[in-house]
């Protein structure tokens, strides 16, 4: 959509002049309208434009004054992108977009901004504001909600406790929105249901989707099993999903599976590991996108040789790990100084097809660095470059700023060159780091080498 209407701004800044005091104008004109100077308006040039609308629309009270000063082509991608960037003010938002229909008679809504508006409007509880807007639109421009949008309303109904009026749109969905009552509005209204704990009304609700001839998916075992699992439910989870089993609704992954995600969701860190660990001693692997929860969360508690134990007789299982896998265990192992674990998964990540970005080897070099493996860890990242996987700026700043930090500043200088050379930008505190380092073991020249360097990139 920005390629079509990008160039249709110029943001420039002019100076006025009032009679107290001198105030400074944005202004925005067409590219159609010839601008003086033949100034090319840029996509900078665009946002900067977005941006500036913004500010006056959250922050100044006399918003539609404002506004009028500007010389703005209002069309839908302008309203939206503002809209967006405005979606904690509701009433700001709302008198924006009122302002661009009233004061832009070739400015036409469409259903993008109106879904746009509403979700800010039910996201700040003005509720009031929210259907009144909708009729209007309605009636005026035959605009109404898409389904994803209802079901939006319909959970922030519940997040904010109004379970009376989840149920009243649920119900009205069909008449007034021409929405059918689909599995994912019945998951809204069954989220709703959860959030204000009321446990037997949604499992009536799952009950009477089936009966409609629906089918639940992964989200309605996800909502209430999560539900029940916060509130230390688990045999009530538990009995739900073996009865959904018995009548042949089986979720898209394994029962334990979801209760495994219900307790790390809900914070159980101990019962879901007890889960897992029980799961594997029965000859069972979680799916591996609950593996990867239960490893991020142990990891984060700093239980990393738990997660190291579990990953290879889970493995021995027939486990698949994925990319997201190795993301979460090889920077964990790296912290923790077990660079043979870190290898290993490597070498893992690189026979399942996974190629190793900055990313995953990134980590391993930091973990050597902190050993102080440096001649190990430079090889190592040479390695990485000839087998053709480029590191990027935050692995040569990480691996200045650790050569730096190990005394090892000739080195530190030859990667901050290079680094130049592979046309990335060091920040200020590689070279400040490199020549007072440099100085202080007496390499002035190369210390004056690199300030000419920075001078010449900064040209400063």
């Amino acid at each position: 959509m920005l390629a079509s209407t990008k160039n249709s701004l110029l943001f420039f800044l002019h100076r006025s002049k009032p009679q107290t005091h001198c105030v400074l104008l944005r202004h925005l004109a067409t590219v159609n309208a010839a601008p003086q100077n033949r100034v090319v308006p840029t996509k900078d040039d665009y946002f900067s434009a977005i941006q500036h609308i913004t500010n006056i629309v959250r922050r100044d009270h006399f918003m539609e004054r404002t506004l009028n000063k500007l010389r703005i082509t209002v069309d839908s991608e302008l309203v939206y992108r503002v809209l967006r960037a405005c979606s904690a003010a509701g009433t700001e938002s709302l008198r924006f977009f009122n302002w661009a229909r009233t004061h832009h008679p070739t400015y036409h809504p469409t259903t993008l901004e109106l879904e746009e508006l509403v979700k800010t409007l039910a996201r700040t509880k003005k509720y009031e504001s929210m259907w009144k807007l909708l009729q209007s639109m309605q009636t005026h421009h035959g605009l109404t909600l898409s389904q994803e949008s209802l079901c939006f309303v319909i959970e922030e109904y519940g997040n904010h406790g109004l379970v009376d009026q989840a149920v009243e749109l649920f119900n009205r969905a069909p008449k007034t929105f021409n929405c059918l009552q689909t599995v994912e509005v019945y998951n809204a209204l069954l989220f709703s249901l959860c959030q204000a704990k009321l446990f037997h009304a949604a499992y009536a609700l799952v009950r009477r989707m089936i009966r409609k001839g629906l089918v639940p998916d992964k989200r309605t075992y996800s909502i209430l099993v999560n539900a029940w699992c916060s509130n230390g439910k688990m045999r009530e989870a538990q009995l739900f999903l073996e009865e959904m089993s018995s009548k042949g609704f089986n979720p898209p992954v394994r029962g334990r599976d979801l209760l495994v995600e219900g307790l790390l969701n809900a914070g159980y860190i101990e019962a879901a590991k007890e889960m897992v660990r029980k799961m594997v001693k029965e000859g069972f692997v979680p799916d591996v996108s609950t593996f990867n929860s239960l490893m991020e969360a142990i990891c984060k508690c700093g239980e990393v040789e738990f997660c190291i134990d579990l990953y290879w007789e889970a493995n021995g299982l027939g486990l698949c790990p994925d990319i997201n896998t190795y993301k979460v265990l090889i920077p964990a192992v790296s912290k923790v100084g077990r660079i043979d674990d870190a290898f290993r998964l490597l070498h893992n990540s690189i026979e399942d097809g996974h190629r190793p970005f900055p990313s995953l080897y990134a980590p391993i070099i930091k973990g050597m660095c902190r050993r102080g493996q440096f001649d190990d860890a430079f090889c190592f990242f040479s390695e990485m470059k000839v087998k053709g996987h480029p590191p990027n700026r935050p692995v040569y700043t990480m691996l200045i700023t650790m050569s730096g930090r190990g005394g090892r500043f000739v080195e530190a200088a030859n990667y901050l060159v290079e680094m130049t050379e592979m046309g990335l930008m060091p920040i200020s505190r590689c070279f400040d780091l490199v020549t007072d380092g440099l100085k202080n073991c007496g390499k002035h020249d190369m210390a004056k080498r690199i300030e000419q360097l920075e001078v010449s990139l900064r040209g400063t």
